[in-house]
């Protein structure tokens, strides 16, 4: 019995993630306005960028945690192969880079 349960929540895990992976918006499902308005109204999104990628992107640097620094950052829509949807939270410098 216990091996059963055991089985039965992998499989429900499983399926609450694909399903969470699912709900994810698509930049490719989109065109650039839209992908921006989105990032522009979410403050911070996760967008699909492909079938199996995703990035985080921000509306303003202050999205980013303590120690990152925004770029630009691009993505593919519908009607663009690099479309500016808003700005990606990277590490930033520290002193000890500079030794």
């Amino acid at each position: 019995m216990a091996r059963f349960l055991k089985r039965l929540l992998a499989v429900a895990l499983s399926l609450a993630a694909g399903a969470a992976l699912a709900e994810r918006p698509s930049s490719l499902d989109m065109t650039c306005g839209e992908a921006l308005d989105l990032v522009r109204s979410s403050g911070a999104i996760v967008l699909g960028t492909g079938s199996h990628t995703y990035e985080r992107f921000v509306a303003h640097p202050s999205y980013c945690l303590q120690g990152e620094e925004a770029y630009g950052g691009w993505t593919r829509t519908l009607d663009e192969a690099r479309c500016p949807v808003g700005l990606i939270c990277r590490p930033g410098e520290t002193e000890s880079d500079h030794d």
